[in-house]
């Protein structure tokens, strides 16, 4: 557990440590447990309290170099993968590769993404790549078809993984450093197949799970559920609709459709229990190799080739990992002491792959199996049957729910109920019908299959209906979680265990935090960190408003959906008293829909044609210069348009109809101009005058565009903060370089979202306190961003 511990903290630094400073601490613990063992076996460790004195150096010392080796061991395995980086010249630039496809590749909405890993060492250009190809602008023709384990050569361009940073948000660049993928990029031109030059054996794999995928996709054609056959057979779950997974997570059912240690242990305990029962009905095998040892080389032969078939992904791995402990323990005839295999397993994880434990499958799984252990070991008569298995259950989802509550800040309450069923029927039905389906060219198997998963699906969206059975609540401090565990643990004990009711106390304590707010007459705004788009919450009291709702990401993903849903859901806030949607550009309006479908909006203002994509959803309100009113204790205003001024001919942008919004408080005000371009700051110059725009904390207009924040907006506003909301390495070059020094040289501090994330403002209600800015990059750094 001590190396375990070292490991997790490596993965929390901001920057890796120096590995001979490590060396040296490893060398000191050592030392005391040498010198320790030697005392304790001489004279003088006879004598009680002195044993007892160098038992305890002797112990502390083996648990500071196991967390030590762990610390250090994470550290060295990063700079290792670090160094496998994109050189900074290469960034943004033509590039021709040689390469094979490894892995499936990925259907997009204009195009498909693939993993590729160049045949030859190309120095500056790492080992693995996340590449997409897209259609040609203004095309209607696909790609090419990219299978496994073709050879290619690409002009591409490459950039050095990035990701969006805000609060409650997913890291992308943790999970491309996980699964070794140091660059990503796309596809240019000159692309062309050509002969595969060697035969790789994971390619071989990958072409079997293609093959499998066609082949149940051609049988099932549309069949509303085939994508979870997919999922179960060869793990890839791209096929299972938004629908379906949210429907999962309401339920807690998504462990079911994801490979993971339940599938492999199924798997192999069907193939070691079938071969144990015929060989030891030959006598004459029994002789030769005992049945348990055949038992634990099926079950790792059988559990091998389902993590290969499903593309041994990172949780398969954890899961074969885990498999190989217990099947080793069995063979060496072993006593299997439940705790010592869970430890195991998780020493020989986090040795293969220390980035883990930033997974959430990883806590969940390990937990899992430890409440498993703690519920049916250690009593004198423990229950069996439909007994055990409903008190498993129980004891799954008690001891789950202090970590899915800081993971996803969500409970799913139905889920023993849901999982009643669902477990039964898709390992021991669903599953094994999969299964024969792709070893066996039978395809009455697969439509078996379906109907089976109809019927699941029937009782899982009934269930994921309830809307009371889903708990939601705010991200929880780290220290209440950690409590709650220890409050979990105290729960389990056996009856008549002092304290256990105290420990539901503090699980009732983590399910009401209140989410923290501003006091009454301060607010905090955060500008998010979207790509190239806007999306701004300013956060009252007791009220919450939206200015813009980012980017859309394709035809089936926006920023509404991928970022401020999740950014608003781990703040706890479940309803918008309004939403602004400055523009119609789709840089801004993207997630509107996504916003309206998942939250009650109290109100909608908007401009221009802006209206018409709110109005689909709500009724609007025009924002017109001069409409105000207050919220806690804080002063809104519009500054612009002007309700007559007319609307630009011949389909030209209305960057400078967007609606600019004014906000201030007794510390300071806010200035959220949209797009607004010159003209518009011209405009609202003459109609209020320079004292009215005078601001704290601006939000740039146009993203910081050449065509915006003129010198006379820079002169008038004078702001101590300017915040670009700004896409990483974006094509229009914002913000422009001469928009950055007019800031600058106005003695404004420039902020953008791309290199520094999410960026958050505090305007506190004490005018004397003023206002406090911070950037979530810069809050909650870490060592392989910007690697």
């Amino acid at each position: 557990m001590s190396f375990a511990g070292g490991v997790v903290l490596l993965q929390g630094q901001a920057q890796l440590p120096d590995i001979a400073m490590i060396g040296l601490a490893a060398a000191v613990f050592a030392s005391l447990w040498v010198i320790g063992r030697h005392f304790i076996g001489s004279k003088a460790g006879e004598v009680g309290r002195a044993r007892a004195v160098w038992g305890f150096v002797r112990g502390s010392a083996a648990i500071g170099l196991a967390f030590v080796l762990g610390f250090g061991w994470a550290a060295l395995r990063a700079d290792w993968r670090l160094a496998d980086e994109l050189r900074g010249d290469l960034e943004g630039v033509d590039i021709e590769l040689t390469g094979y496809v490894a892995d499936l590749p990925q259907a997009l909405d204009e195009g498909v993404r693939f993993r590729f890993e160049p045949d030859a060492a190309v120095e500056g250009v790492p080992g693995k790549l996340l590449l997409s190809w897209y259609r040609p602008r203004g095309s209607t023709e696909a790609p090419p078809a990219v299978k496994p384990g073709e050879r290619w050569r690409f002009t591409v361009r490459l950039k050095r993984p990035h990701g969006f940073h805000n609060p409650g948000g997913f890291d992308y660049e943790a999970w491309l450093l996980e699964r070794e993928l140091r660059a990503t990029g796309y596809v240019r031109s000159g692309a062309r197949r050509l002969e595969a030059v060697d035969i790789r054996a994971m390619d071989a794999v990958h072409r079997l799970r293609d093959a499998v995928r066609e082949r149940f996709t051609a049988v099932l054609g549309d069949a509303p559920h085939g994508g979870i056959l997919v999922a179960l057979v060869i793990g890839d779950q791209r096929g299972i609709p938004s629908e379906q997974w949210e429907s999962f997570r309401r339920t807690g059912l998504s462990h079911l459709v994801a490979i993971s240690g339940m599938h492999i242990t199924l798997v192999a305990t069907v193939m070691g229990a079938a071969l144990g029962g015929v060989w030891r009905r030959l006598p004459w095998l029994v002789l030769r190799c005992p049945v348990r040892r055949v038992q634990a080389l099926a079950a790792v032969l059988a559990g091998t080739g389902y993590a290969l078939l499903a593309g041994m992904g990172i949780p398969v791995q954890r899961a074969l990992i885990m498999l190989f402990v217990v099947a080793i323990a069995v063979y060496r005839g072993r006593s299997i002491l439940p705790s010592r295999v869970l430890v195991l397993a998780l020493l020989a994880v986090l040795v293969t792959d220390p980035w883990a434990c930033l997974s959430a499958g990883f806590w969940l799984s390990f937990g899992a199996v430890a409440a498993i252990g703690f519920v049916l070991g250690g009593r004198q008569h423990g229950a069996i049957g439909w007994r055990a298995a409903v008190r498993v259950q129980l004891g799954i989802s008690l001891a789950l729910l202090p970590l899915l509550v800081l993971l996803f800040q969500a409970l799913p309450l139905l889920s023993p109920v849901a999982n009643a069923l669902a477990i039964p029927l898709v390992n021991f039905v669903i599953t094994p019908l999969a299964l024969l389906a792709a070893l066996l060219p039978l395809d009455f198997l697969l439509h078996w299959g379906h109907m089976a998963t109809v019927l699941l699906m029937v009782w899982v969206e009934w269930l994921a209906a309830f809307e009371p059975g889903y708990w939601r609540q705010p991200a929880p401090p780290m220290w209440l979680g950690m409590l709650a565990m220890l409050a979990v643990a105290g729960a389990m004990l056996p009856r008549g265990t002092p304290g256990r009711l105290a420990a539901l106390a503090v699980l009732a304590a983590l399910l009401v935090w209140p989410p923290p707010r501003p006091e009454a007459g301060g607010f905090v705004v955060r500008v998010l960190d979207v790509g190239q788009g806007l999306a701004v919450h300013v956060q009252t009291a007791s009220h919450d408003l939206l200015f813009d709702t980012g980017p859309p990401y394709g035809a089936h993903a926006d920023a509404g959906s991928r970022v401020v849903l999740p950014y608003l859901q781990a703040l706890g806030v479940r309803s918008l008293d309004g939403v602004v949607l400055s523009h119609d550009d789709s840089d801004h309006v993207g997630g509107a829909r996504s916003i309206a479908g998942a939250l009650d909006v109290e109100r909608w203002w908007s401009s221009g044609e802006a209206a018409a994509i709110a109005g689909d959803v709500a009724m609007v309100t025009p924002c017109v210069s001069g409409m105000r009113w207050n919220w806690d204790g804080v002063e809104f205003a519009f500054l612009h348009p002007d309700g007559e001024a007319p609307r630009p001919a011949g389909g030209r942008h209305d960057n400078d109809r967007s609606c600019v919004l004014r906000v201030a408080n007794p510390a300071g005000v806010l200035l959220l101009l949209g797009d607004v371009e010159s003209a518009g700051e011209q405009a609202m110059l003459a109609r209020h005058g320079e004292a009215a725009l005078a601001a704290d904390v601006v939000v740039s207009g146009h993203h910081g565009s050449r065509s915006s924040s003129s010198a006379a907006l820079v002169d008038a506003t004078l702001p101590q903060a300017v915040i670009h909301s700004v896409g990483h390495r974006n094509t229009f070059g914002h913000p422009h370089p001469q928009v950055w020094a007019r800031w600058a040289a106005a003695g404004a501090r420039n902020w953008r979202t791309d290199s520094q994330g999410a960026v958050e403002a505090v305007f506190a209600a004490d005018a004397d306190a003023g206002v406090g800015l911070r950037a979530q990059r810069l809050r909650e750094p870490r060592y392989w961003h910007g690697r």
